[in-house]
């Protein structure tokens, strides 16, 4: 996960951001630097970082929100490991997809005119 915040903050040309999925769900809508009127995020490379984004990092990725999180949302957290573990549910990879495309053309925060190409 910290390669893709790294490929971001480079690709889009940002000098700083919070490097999580809600700031990285905030560059997208604007006013960080990112192009005005919108931009394709063409991600290259994205079968590969499918695999490195997969169930291994989206655990990782929830034992550190376990630590950082409300304590009333740590049930929930821990709930997702769990299915991680297990090879279910999203992946961080699946996260991100669903973040970006939520900018895109059919998402609710369509507006932003964020087009996804995986390449």
């Amino acid at each position: 996960l910290d390669h893709f915040y790294d490929e971001v903050t480079r690709g889009l040309g940002l000098s700083s951001w919070g490097r999580n999925l809600d700031a990285f769900n905030d560059v997208l809508r604007g006013g960080f630097g990112t192009p005005a009127g919108g931009f394709v995020f063409r991600w290259n490379r994205s079968e590969e970082a499918s695999q490195l984004l997969g169930y291994p990092e989206t655990v990782r990725y929830l034992e550190r929100k376990a630590t950082r999180c409300h304590p009333s949302n740590v049930p929930g957290v821990m709930a997702a490991i769990e299915m991680a573990r297990r090879g279910e549910g999203q992946t961080v990879f699946d996260i991100l997809v669903e973040i970006i495309r939520d900018h895109g053309e059919t998402g609710q925060q369509s507006g932003d005119c964020v087009d996804l190409e995986l390449a």
